[in-house]
This record gives structure tokens, C-alpha cells and sequence, in this order.
């Protein structure tokens, strides 16, 4: 067993935990990477990256045929051959070379193997031949490992060897027939892809479709599922087995729907077991859970301890991950070398982003792109708010982005601090429109000042003055 002393150690080596390093050597301090698997993690190889990958070409066709002129260009259909090549080619046949020598250019060390917490600010690394390194941190591990797909306790779902989003965004194949359990974004958007590819789609989605956003959100994309084939069953799953024909999921109201795969797409778990996190005798922390942190990812009761990105399950999305993480990684290498933190809200050393600001894009057809609070959200919060909408495809450059633009945006606004405190868009191109109105809701930003950020014409972003307009003059 050997032994080896860093600043800071991180476990887990995706864009989260790469980034706590990253700032914490930026920072003038040593760190060393624990990665047990691909360095680039889940988002690199079978999340953000393949999927976003696997879904832009069948984007990209529809956004031909909606102009008239490119729309008579187009002669044929989607290669399937050549979609998958084109994601493999992202994933870099899930190779993580070229992230290694990043991490290396970066002066960020890496040990491969199980990292498990063995002590305070001490990691034991076993390797894949059992062997093992302990690691010392002089000023703080963080815990970075992210998330696993949740496979719901339904009787024989186990046994039928269902897809998660792993095999979802990495499949070799496109099964002729589908069944997606779940309607949330990962549901929503492999069933988008597997349907444009040619799968017959069953989405079994008994809470809705994207429950969590504005109901117009769901009601649209729905019917923008419908329009692609796919079909949908309302009832919850009550078991599945394994037949000649395929792979069957019987429904609690009897009905049985039999494909060639199952996708598992409802909801996450913390990669949290055999961290050693119980042992740490921590209140409120152990292993198979969720870690509690404060605003700088630092774990209470500990002055040594972070847990960053999913695991602390602030934000299950990876650019707020990575935007904790630098927040994290600059907190690190400020307390070690005793400057001053920071820590009060919207401060460097903190993420008070997550609370109420948390942006997302939703990769379905038409996509969604949403920040903040839903007008649900504020209400419960208790805050005074009026809701704006406004018909996006009214808008000039809706109309001339697309032939029979089709779209919504709506504003929530705080009447008692009048700022935009929550604002969502569903229609062609909004995914690329969603900062905007991030910095809005982020920069608290007066909506009498909001009348001078004039939006190009024609653009789609010109829906801004548009739900300006519907509000009236403060």
C-alpha cells in the first residue's frame, strides 16, 4: 500500500469533479482526481454529450422541411448509420484519452480506482487489482460522483434487463419498438429521438409529461409526441416479464404493452454506497444518500468535507454542477490560504444560483427552454406575481425562422420588486434564448430598465419587448 499527500482530492472525474480541481489548482493548490471509471464522466459519455449528439440531426431535418426551399432540397431521410457515428464520434468510442491529457495539462493528477473515504481527509483508492493507495488531502475532499439511473421496485422489471440512459444514448441499434417509463426530460427526449429514428414509442407516463414545468409545456410537447407516432398509457407499472415476442410491462389497469426494449427514465440516485460516508459519524450524512451541503458545498458539521454537482441533489443538471464547482474550488484554495470568503448571497464562494435561477433546456421537438421560478412555484412561495404570455410564433422572427412557427413564452414577474423572477419558451430555437433571460432573472434587473435592452429585429428574441409590451409600463 502506498501513500500520497495533495492539497485537495476529489472523487469522481466528471465536469463537475474536473472542475473543483481545475479552480483549486488555479488557486495555487495541489489536487488529485479519483475516477473509477471514464474521466469526462456521465455527461461526456452517455448523457449531455451522445444525447444532444443523437438528437440534433433529426433537429436539423425538421428545421429544413419548415422553410419553403430547403424544404424541396430535402430528398431523403435520416441515415441511422451515420447519426450513430456521429455520436460514437463524441463520445470518442468512449475513450477517455483526450481527457486524461487534459487533466495532465491542467497539473491535475489521477488515480484510478474506488475511492471510499477511510478517514478524516484521508482516501483509500483500491484499483482494479485490488490493490490499494491511501491518499491524504491537507485542506478538503470533495465529493463528486454524481448520480446513477433509478430503477423503480416494480416486480420482474429487473429481470427483463431494462435500457437506462446509459444504453439509451449508447445503443449500437434502434429497436423497432420502444417502451419509455417515465415523462421527465430524459423520457421526453429519448422518446423524441427513438420515434424521429423510426421506433415504434410507448411512453408510460402516469404523472404527465414534464410535470414539472408549465402546463403548457407539457400539453404541447404531447401533442408533438402524438404528431411523431408515439403513443401513450397513463397508468402505473405493475410488472414485467420476458416472452418470445419481447420484452412486456404490465400496467396496473391490465393493459400489457410488449416492445423490444424497456427504457428505465424515472428519476436518479445518488452515487453515494460504499463511500465510507456512514463511518464519518456526521449528522445527517451516510452512505446511499443524498449529502447535505451549504451554499459553498462545504458539508455541515465537517470544515474539510464537500459534496458537489448532483450528489448533493441542489440542481440535478450538469452546468449547475460544473457552476458549483467553481465555486467550491475557489472556496478550497481561499480557506486554505486564509483569505477572506466571500459567502454572502450571489458572493464568489457561493451558489446562490440554485435556489431560485437554475436554467434548463429540454431537447424535444420543439424544444423548451426554461429559468427560475414556474408561476406555480411562486405562488407557493408566496409571492405576489402576474403572469405574462404571448404567442411566440406572432412574433416577426418566428415567422420567418420558420414556416408555421409554432410557440409560447411566458414572463413571471415579482409585482412587489418588479423583476422577472421565472420565464419559460417552448417553440424552434428557444434553446439558444435562455440566457437571456437568465440574466435577467439572475441580475434581478428592473423591468423599467428591461425596456432598454432592445432585442434585434427581426429575431425570435423580439418576444421580449412583445411580453414587455403585454405587461404595460411599470
Amino acid at each position: 500500500m502506498s501513500a500520497q499527500e495533495y492539497d485537495v482530492i476529489v472523487i469522481g472525474a466528471g465536469p463537475v469533479g474536473e472542475n473543483v480541481a481545475d479552480r483549486a489548482v488555479q488557486g495555487g493548490l495541489t489536487a488529485v482526481i479519483v475516477e473509477a471509471e471514464l474521466v469526462g464522466g456521465e455527461c461526456s459519455y452517455w448523457a449531455c454529450m451522445p444525447s444532444k449528439a443523437l438528437l440534433r440531426p433529426a433537429e436539423a431535418l425538421a428545421a429544413a422541411r419548415a422553410v419553403a426551399g430547403s424544404a424541396e432540397a430535402v430528398t431523403g431521410e435520416l441515415d441511422i448509420s451515420a447519426v450513430l457515428r456521429r455520436r460514437t464520434e463524441f463520445t470518442h468510442d468512449w475513450d477517455d484519452a483526450g481527457q486524461v491529457e487534459w487533466l495532465a495539462s491542467a497539473g491535475i493528477d489521477l488515480v484510478r480506482g474506488h475511492g471510499r473515504i477511510s478517514g478524516v481527509r484521508e482516501v483509500t483508492v483500491t484499483a482494479g487489482d485490488g490493490t490499494d493507495v491511501v491518499l491524504t488531502a491537507r485542506h478538503a475532499v470533495a465529493v463528486c460522483t454524481g448520480t446513477s439511473a433509478l430503477v423503480p421496485d416494480v416486480p420482474g422489471l429487473a429481470e427483463i434487463s431494462p435500457w437506462t440512459s446509459r444504453e439509451a444514448t449508447s445503443a449500437d441499434h434502434v429497436p423497432a419498438s420502444l417502451t419509455v417509463i417515465g415523462g421527465g426530460v430524459v423520457g421526453v427526449e429519448m422518446a423524441t429521438l427513438y420515434a424521429a429514428l423510426g421506433s415504434q414509442v410507448t411512453m408510460v407516463a402516469p404523472s404527465g409529461i414534464l410535470p414539472r414545468m408549465e402546463p403548457f409545456v407539457g400539453e404541447r410537447v404531447t401533442a408533438s409526441l402524438r404528431d411523431a407516432g408515439v403513443v401513450f398509457a397513463a397508468s402505473r407499472p405493475a410488472s414485467a416479464h420476458l416472452g418470445v415476442e419481447g420484452r412486456t410491462v404490465v400496467l396496473t389497469d391490465g393493459t400489457e404493452i410488449t416492445s423490444d426494449e424497456v427504457l428505465v427514465a424515472t428519476g436518479r440516485r445518488p452515487r453515494t454506497s460504499d463511500l465510507g460516508l456512514t463511518a464519518l459519524g456526521v449528522s445527517g450524512v451516510s452512505d446511499d444518500d443524498w449529502i447535505p451541503v451549504d451554499d459553498t458545498m462545504l458539508v455541515p458539521g465537517t470544515d474539510w468535507l464537500y459534496a458537489v454537482g448532483d450528489v448533493n441533489h441542489r440542481a440535478l443538471l450538469t452546468h449547475q454542477g460544473k457552476y458549483q464547482a467553481r465555486a467550491a474550488g475557489d472556496v478550497i484554495a481561499a480557506r486554505a490560504h486564509g483569505r477572506p470568503v466571500d459567502g454572502a448571497a450571489w458572493g464568489a464562494h457561493v451558489a446562490t444560483a440554485d435556489h431560485a435561477a437554475v436554467p434548463q433546456v429540454v431537447f424535444s421537438h420543439p424544444p423548451v427552454g426554461s429559468v427560475g421560478q414556474t408561476a406555480h412555484e411562486a405562488e407557493a412561495a408566496g409571492v405576489r406575481t402576474r403572469v405574462v404570455d404571448y404567442d411566440l410564433g406572432s412574433v416577426a422572427g418566428a415567422a420567418t425562422f420558420a414556416d408555421g412557427y409554432a410557440g409560447h413564452a411566458r414572463m413571471i414577474v415579482d409585482e412587489d420588486r418588479g423583476v422577472v423572477i421565472g420565464a419559460t419558451l417552448i417553440g424552434p430555437g428557444v434553446e439558444e434564448m435562455v440566457h437571456a433571460a437568465t440574466i435577467a432573472v439572475v441580475g434581478e434587473v428592473p423591468l423599467a430598465r428591461l425596456w432598454h435592452a432592445v432585442p434585434s429585429y427581426p429575431t425570435i428574441s423580439e418576444v421580449w419587448l412583445r411580453l414587455l409590451e403585454a405587461y404595460g409600463r411599470p
